[in-house]
């Protein structure tokens, strides 16, 4: 099929409401009944067996039984002697460049004193415990160990626990490991699946249970986050998660090859990825689409970015102000804006993950080592869920302190709202220090 057939042109001022609303509809997120109970009984299982259960599903699943689930220190410094000196100091430049943006994220504690004698403080304190999942799939993702790695160690976590698959000779990906020392990570695990998310939500007897867990994975992992999120009080993830997007952006002076480039580098990611070209310019349109034909035949991911064209959409809008009005409505993950004075829309722009501005601010470089995070809300969950940053390894808690003078100061306020909700309890924990004569002056 060629692409005129399975990518066409939509002209959004033609459409109807309801079309429209079908145009910027994403990939449908598998709901299966049979993947909630498959999820649930690894659960269970890691539940029941603990370190047993991991074992026995790594065999399974990937193809190897482990001795011990820890990667040793020794595997650590081996994996690192094995790569190249180039590869090595890529790491190192990604590292650097990510450290540096999410060090400027660091917070100070705020404190004020609200009237005289009432001192009220915000402190920010590294949450203890975190788990760090790493996909392993067709390719290591070295990368997100960064983007995972870097703030939990500038947070200052006291626990950073990160889990990933193996391969089938037992061993997690050199550059995997190699990341992970550079973020000061020493507790890691070669396990997978909903069987690690299980892991790391409940404990076992090698891995003690954690907080937060962040990063992302397959179906299986998205649903044991989410089930294991709502069972274990206490236990946090990241963010809602959903097939990879990205939305150009582009005008009649944007480069094609580029834009092409930009589409096609998220289509590869998976067949359920999804791309969308908004422009005022058809023949921007029909130059891209070229571009992607001729691009697309040189991909070794081909088959997967033809896939995830298929739910893509190329859409020509009647101006630049009402593509920014549809990408407002779809709330990308990436949103790249390609066009004359790019700088100019930022104010108008709402509802994106991560914005790229101009023709040479590629996606790739937020998704490597620009400093950016590239965790990022999907599924239009960019519209009340933000990028990943420093602050979501901390936890924000307030503290206050208030003299009696200053207690006298607000008792009138505590006593008449304590009375409208008829909180006499609460007005009896004022009055009685107020009427009493033990109170300390201070």
């Amino acid at each position: 099929m060629s692409l005129q057939n399975l990518l066409p042109t939509s002209v959004w001022s033609t459409l109807s409401r309801q079309e429209q609303s079908n145009a910027l509809s994403r990939p449908a997120i598998e709901e299966s009944g049979l993947l909630a109970t498959q999820v649930e009984n690894i659960i269970n299982q890691v539940k029941e067996f603990g370190d047993k259960s991991l074992i026995d599903l790594t065999e399974r699943f990937d193809g190897f039984k482990l001795e011990s689930l820890k990667v040793s220190e020794q595997q650590i410094q081996s994996a690192i002697s094995s790569l190249s000196s180039q590869r090595l100091a890529a790491l190192e430049t990604a590292y650097g460049q990510i450290k540096r943006f999410h060090q400027a994220q660091v917070n100070q504690d705020v404190e004020v004193e609200t009237c005289k004698g009432v001192t009220c403080i915000l402190k920010t304190e590294a949450i203890e415990a975190v788990g760090l999942y790493i996909p392993a799939g067709s390719a290591p993702l070295p990368s997100t160990v960064l983007m995972l790695g870097v703030p939990a160690e500038i947070a200052g976590c006291p626990r950073k626990v990160l889990v990933s698959p193996p391969d089938n000779k037992g061993n997690v990906a050199p550059e995997v490991l190699a990341a992970a020392n550079l973020c000061g990570i020493n507790e890691i695990y070669a396990v997978g699946g909903a069987q690690a998310i299980a892991a790391l939500a409940i404990g076992t007897e090698s891995i003690p249970a954690v907080n937060k867990v962040f990063g992302p994975g397959n179906r299986f992992v998205t649903e044991a986050k989410s089930q294991l999120s709502q069972q274990i009080p206490g236990f946090a993830i990241d963010m809602p998660a959903g097939p990879s997007e990205v939305l150009v952006i582009a005008d009649n002076d944007a480069n094609a090859d580029f834009v092409a480039a930009d589409l096609l580098s998220q289509a590869e990611h998976g067949e359920d990825s999804q791309v969308i070209l908004l422009s005022d310019s058809k023949s921007m349109i029909e130059r891209v689409r070229a571009a992607l034909s001729c691009q697309l035949a040189a991909l070794p991911r081909a088959k997967i970015a033809k896939a995830a064209l298929s739910k893509s959409r190329l859409i020509l809008t009647d101006s630049l102000d009402m593509a920014i009005e549809v990408s407002n409505l779809y709330g990308p993950e990436h949103l790249i804006v390609q066009t004359k004075n790019p700088d100019s829309l930022v104010g108008q722009l709402r509802n994106a993950g991560s914005i790229f501005l101009g023709a040479y601010t590629p996606e790739s470089a937020g998704d490597y080592a620009s400093g950016t995070n590239h965790v990022l809300p999907t599924y239009g969950y960019s519209k009340v869920v933000s990028s990943l940053s420093l602050a979501d390894f901390s936890r924000r808690y307030t503290v206050q302190k208030i003299t009696r003078q200053g207690l006298q100061n607000l008792a009138p306020c505590i006593i008449e709202l304590t009375d409208a909700e008829g909180l006499m309890a609460h007005q009896k924990a004022v009055t009685i220090r107020l009427n009493s004569t033990d109170c300390e002056a201070s």
